[in-house]
């Protein structure tokens, strides 16, 4: 493949609604449980949809599950798909034809509803018992939780200039 360079095709733009929330492998979980408190107070929204393709899927399930233990009542209802993706390669050389690749995208699309979802659909949840609900408190979500530093909280600390009575190295 060395002899081929990849041709990149500009996306189709596809309009996205309110209510849906696309996950990236790049994007923080905490951003899209807050985007979704923003689709369910603010924007008054029955349900959120929550999508993602490739090495997205887990970090959307993370986000799901998220969502369901932080708003009382929610619905469930996940489908999972795959989408053909076609790349074309062209040649570097002279003599060589066009090569195309069709690969098949994993593509996770779940559906969190306040509402009643169809029970007898394949991918439904039932919402989670009270008990298991913390409700959403956005000045608690945006405080953070430390940084991980352990005991004693001590930054760390280096081996900067001044640390103790070393001779100075060079002179």
């Amino acid at each position: 493949m060395d002899k081929y360079r990849k041709v990149f095709k500009p996306r189709e733009e596809t309009v996205k609604s309110e209510e849906e929330i696309r996950v990236t492998a790049a994007g923080s979980v905490s951003a899209y449980v807050s985007r979704a408190a923003t689709v369910f107070n603010e924007l008054n929204k029955p349900f959120v949809i929550v999508q993602a393709s490739g090495n997205a899927l887990t970090k959307a399930v993370t986000a799901a599950e998220v969502i369901k233990r932080r708003f009382k009542g929610l619905h469930q209802i996940t489908e999972i798909k795959s989408v053909e993706v076609v790349d074309e390669y062209e040649p570097l050389e002279e003599g060589l034809d066009k090569v195309m690749d069709t690969r098949s995208l994993p593509v996770i699309e779940i559906k969190l509803s306040k509402e009643a979802l169809d029970t007898s659909d394949k991918g439904y949840q039932a919402p989670l018992d009270e008990s298991q609900v913390t409700e959403y408190d956005a000045e608690e979500m945006a405080r953070g939780r430390g940084h991980g530093r352990g005991r004693g909280g001590s930054k760390g600390r280096g081996k900067g200039k001044g640390r103790g009575k070393s001779s100075s190295k060079g002179k």
